[in-house]
């Protein structure tokens, strides 16, 4: 498994990161089973664990990873998030100083460890001053509990602005972002890529199957359908017509490369030189095996090319449900001008 810088920590992570969301009831319910596929992961390569507290619901991928690591924690350079509802009330998630300095203790005790490599804020949270999230942050590194510190999920013009805060304030900066990336939604590729690059930003791509559309099983005409889970968080995504329309036009592309899809779909995401690691989010053993199958993969201009003709450059085939929307998009009244006023 061929290993890459995290930006400029200094850090070096596998190509492939090992997503744990489907740890728990939601995915695999199974923590022994869960924990074989960490200790294969590991024997396989992969040096890098992705996890967050809302995974499994209230905590429970991080007690299956912690546990799992046990004995090797040193080889792993460990990834977790906050910002997710961890109970009722309304300062029990986000991305204030109250939350984020109370989150870091329940992920540091679920997962059994003293430090965590690398801590995220899951989601941008625009009613939160950035200053305030930096400023509880910089204490963490501090203080030890962390070692690097990162986002997911922002728009371009917010990584900008939290690099700029972090010069003027002198607070840490953000290190790293975790976008959602894959052949059929390349959005990310107009200004959140380059922007991070410019940065000198690691980037951890996730979901770089589509949430399964292009692991090869979920075809048109085929009787396999997408599990109740992945219908009830994503049906847009699962169901669009335009991206099952996209996996056909991929198959033969991959069959004439002599790949998998999957292994296209992990070959492509690989392939921008501003991702460092792809996140892969096996339930099962047997996935996780196949997956690492292809973990050298490397795919030529042709077959570049010829993605690129399905799906053009910077653009997505469909929005993806659980990808965060801007409030200016998800809220027509910021958009309209009141009534009366000019």
């Amino acid at each position: 498994m061929r290993t890459r810088p995290l930006g400029r920590t200094g850090i070096q992570v596998s190509a492939y990161t090992l997503g744990t969301m489907m740890f728990g009831p939601h995915g695999n319910p199974d923590p022994d089973e869960c924990a074989r596929i960490v200790h294969r992961a590991l024997d396989g390569g992969i040096n890098t664990i992705d996890t967050a507290d809302v995974y499994g619901g209230d905590g429970e991928s991080e007690r299956i990873v912690g546990k799992a690591l046990r004995g090797r924690r040193d080889d792993v350079v460990l990834a977790t998030k906050f910002n997710g509802p961890m109970g009722p009330g309304p300062n029990r998630g986000g991305n204030s100083r109250r939350w984020v300095v109370t989150a870091v203790e329940g992920s540091l005790r679920r997962l059994g460890v003293d430090h965590i490599d690398l801590y995220q804020a899951h989601h941008p949270e625009p009613g939160t001053d950035i200053e305030e999230t930096l400023g509880a942050l910089t204490d963490l590194l501090r203080a030890g509990k962390v070692r690097a510190i990162g986002h997911s999920n922002l728009p371009a013009s917010e990584i900008v602005e939290a690099q700029w805060v972090a010069d003027r304030r002198g607070l840490a900066r953000f290190r790293s972002e975790q976008p959602h990336y894959s052949i059929l939604n390349r959005g990310v590729e107009r200004e959140v890529l380059p922007v991070c690059e410019r940065h000198g930003l690691g980037v951890l791509v996730w979901s770089p199957l589509a949430m399964g559309l292009l692991a090869g099983r979920l075809r048109r005409g085929s009787a396999e359908t997408a599990s109740a889970g992945r219908l009830h968080w994503a049906r847009r995504h699962m169901t669009d017509g335009r991206k099952l329309d996209a996996v056909e036009a991929l198959v033969p592309v991959a069959e004439q490369a002599g790949l998998s899809l999957p292994h296209l779909a992990l070959g492509f995401a690989t392939a921008h030189p501003a991702v460092t690691s792809a996140i892969i989010g096996p339930r099962t053993p047997e996935q996780l095996d196949d997956l690492l199958a292809g973990a050298d993969t490397a795919l030529d201009d042709d077959v570049l090319d010829r993605i690129d003709d399905i799906v053009p450059p910077g653009t997505d085939v469909g929005p993806v449900d659980v990808a965060y929307v801007p409030p200016a998009l998800a809220h027509p009244e910021l958009r309209r001008r009141a009534p009366g006023r000019r």
